[in-house]
């Protein structure tokens, strides 16, 4: 992080920090009782987090903290290690090390917890300032934003994704690690690993206020399965760009006149639209299945949601007929409530206007938008004759270029016979690539 932007966005934010009385008093190290240096403590505390939620910085360095972001010509808060012991105690720091490591087991994982709670009884500022430490109310912030991102492209009350696109979603693998670690520890998220043919990470996450519930087998497959689809569509992207490439060159040999060399390329150009539909079959039929899945978990869904009513209305005694009465009474209501809506949308009738002035005033709309819509007109077409004139030549040389190179199998010796489909006016160009391709 630039340093000298957070001394910039410091001056625009703290109206009087080049105050040299209260900056000597802000600087100065805490001594006494709290209450002679709260104010000072919460100064500094909001400041920093201020900071890190201007740059979106979730995880700060204690030193550039201390030693470039407060730096006033060599002078730096004495109290700044204070302050971040006390923003540690408090919350509003966490370390990396004191957040739960969701690859590692369960007991593994106790352990550890009982392991930081002895550790950060014992803790002192020191040890605060050589770890890098993660602002608690960013971690928060960046956490839900993952949430709601992924709650718009699914349906369900949970989902897996890859580890990789976990970590293009949160930006920074540091970053992706601590927000991970952080949704494990309040149960919104789990870790699970699978081994195929390649070691293939991911993380189940909940889109709903509940937890996220235990791993299944089923979701080992549909982690493979979607670890599958980004791999055929990055293979998708690959051969598009290959295709782009060789249709370039292709253009570009046409129009310095080397027909052999376009022919080559426009072969390339075949071979990687084979690949395409051949990688696109496949990836769709992937999708489907997955798709199968997630309608399936939505059904069952469903089923349990109608399976808890139906035991709801046995345990309270409620009869079939008492819930067809409530559910009368709210068709009813909703049909009146239409009633009451295409009535309003409905447009009175004005009898009382004269059909001359009607008249009258449609010929004064007519004339205004007349006028209004004769001068586009006359620019769009004047802009239209003279673009159309300058591309429409380039476009059919080019066009008419690719479409009279044609492949065959007909070639002698296993080589592709080229027909140059030529327009009437090109009969001894024809003649002459016939000679050629033979």
């Amino acid at each position: 992080m630039d340093s000298q932007r957070v001394r910039d966005f410091i001056v625009k934010e703290v109206a009087d920090w080049d105050d040299e009385m209260l900056a000597s008093a802000r600087f100065k190290a805490f001594s006494g009782q709290r209450s002679d240096w709260e104010s000072k403590f919460h100064f500094w505390r909001d400041l920093i987090i201020k900071i890190s939620r201007y740059f979106g910085l979730l995880i700060i360095n204690p030193s550039q903290v201390k030693n470039d972001w407060f730096n006033r010509g060599g002078l730096t808060p004495l109290c700044l290690d204070d302050v971040l012991f006390l923003m540690y105690n408090e919350g509003d720091i966490v370390r990396s090390e004191d957040l739960g490591d969701p690859t590692s087991s369960r007991v593994s994982q106790l352990f550890r917890k009982v392991r930081n709670l002895i550790i950060r009884s014992a803790t002192t500022p020191e040890v605060i300032s050589e770890d890098r430490l993660i602002i608690t109310i960013m971690l928060k912030e960046k956490a839900a934003e993952v949430v709601k991102l992924l709650s718009e492209s699914h349906w369900n009350s949970s989902c897996i994704i890859t580890m990789k696109k976990f970590q293009d979603i949160c930006g920074v693998p540091d970053e992706a690690s601590a927000i991970l670690r952080y949704m494990s520890g309040c149960g919104k998220a789990q870790y699970l690993s699978v081994h195929k043919k390649e070691f293939i990470e991911g993380v189940k996450i909940s889109l709903s206020t509940a937890a996220v519930s235990s791993i299944s087998n089923l979701d080992y497959d549909v982690l493979h399965l979607i670890w599958t689809t980004e791999k055929l569509q990055q293979q998708l992207d690959v051969i598009d760009r290959r295709y782009e490439l060789s249709r370039k060159s292709a253009l570009a040999s046409l129009r310095s006149g080397n027909r052999k060399v376009a022919l080559r390329y426009a072969r390339e150009m075949k071979l990687a639209t084979e690949s395409r539909e051949k990688c696109s079959s496949l990836l769709n039929r992937v999708e489907e299945v997955v798709g199968i899945i997630s309608d399936a978990e939505s059904t069952k869904k469903v089923s349990e949601a109608m399976q808890i009513g139906a035991r709801a209305i046995k345990e309270h005694k409620i009869n079939v007929e008492e819930v067809d009465l409530c559910l009368r009474d709210l068709q009813e209501s909703i049909d009146l409530q239409k009633q009451v809506e295409s009535s309003l949308e409905q447009t009175p009738s004005y009898t009382d206007v004269e059909e001359e002035d009607i008249e009258e005033e449609f010929k004064k709309l007519e004339l205004a938008v007349g006028k209004e819509t004769q001068v586009p007109t006359l620019v769009s077409q004047t802009t239209t004759s003279t673009e159309g004139k300058e591309t429409l030549e380039a476009t059919e040389f080019i066009n008419d270029a690719l479409s009279n190179l044609k492949l065959s199998d007909d070639g002698p010796a296993g080589k592709p016979a080229v027909r140059h489909v030529a327009s009437i006016g090109d009969k001894k160009l024809l003649q002459n690539s016939e000679m050629e391709a033979a």
